[in-house]
């Protein structure tokens, strides 16, 4: 058995590598519509391409959802080409060098939190009263085991990953009414390209520091966080909102 995201209609930001396109390939297979978006266009046609070559029903928009107006536009084309939103899976990330917080570029926090929480609050403000219009809709929040817990030298990343918890609880509860379930997933330390852009910046040491951080001794694998993502996309999951599903090889246990 597996979560049945039949004929759903989902929009990714983030979506053309890593998480959210592993993601997109997975929904897709199942035989959802997916829109995904991406400010690397490239990534983003490639992988669209490919999925409509397998025989999904797929297409790329480019968006920076930090920007209000990019957002504003891909909901407008999400419901110009796909009829309507059942999912949105907010993924759209960047990380920050490593560094003491006094040392982090103003620069630097400023695009974490522009990014990894206002984009997620641009794309929620605009995405949900549709899914009011449509009396349902489900919204999957990419947080990280970061914004659960202390992470030293990666202070802005985890502030906008707190924040990102808390406006995944607050809305949840303010639209739960409306039949609109709003979840986060908090993976830790995941074999992206994000990770690994980190895992070059830093020594040998840090990095098997970064590696063996859970109990598994190992990154965790983008299937393994989009196979959760597909389970809350699912109305198996109808009972659930508010909440963090929490993917990290036992960091936290």
């Amino acid at each position: 058995m597996v979560a049945n995201v039949e004929n759903k209609r989902v929009v990714i930001t983030g979506g053309a590598s890593g998480i959210g396109a592993a993601s997109a390939r997975l929904l897709a297979q199942r035989g959802a519509t997916v829109l995904v978006s991406d400010v690397n266009d490239a990534e983003g046609d490639a992988l669209v391409a490919s999925l409509n070559e397998a025989g999904a029903k797929a297409y790329f928009c480019h968006a920076d959802v930090s920007q209000h107006a990019d957002v504003k536009a891909l909901m407008t084309y999400a419901m110009e080409h796909l009829g309507g939103i059942d999912v949105l899976i907010n993924n759209a990330g960047v990380d920050h060098d490593p560094a003491p917080l006094t040392a982090i570029p103003q620069e630097a926090f400023e695009r974490n939190i522009a990014v990894n929480l206002t984009g997620v609050w641009h794309c929620m403000r605009e995405c949900i009263p549709y899914m009011l219009q449509q009396k349902a809709g489900q919204i999957i929040n990419v947080a990280s085991v970061a914004g659960l817990r202390s992470s030293p030298m990666i202070a802005a990343y985890s502030a906008a990953k707190h924040g990102v918890i808390g406006l995944t609880k607050s809305a949840a509860v303010e639209y739960a009414r409306a039949n609109i379930r709003i979840n986060a997933v908090c993976p830790s330390f995941i074999d992206t390209p994000m990770v690994q852009n980190t895992l070059k910046k830093v020594d040998e040491r840090a990095q098997k520091a970064i590696i063996g951080a859970n109990p598994m001794k190992r990154l965790g694998k983008v299937e393994e966080i989009a196979f959760a993502v597909a389970w809350l996309s699912s109305d198996e999951s109808s009972f659930m909102t508010g909440h963090n599903v929490v993917l990290d090889g036992g960091m936290l246990a």
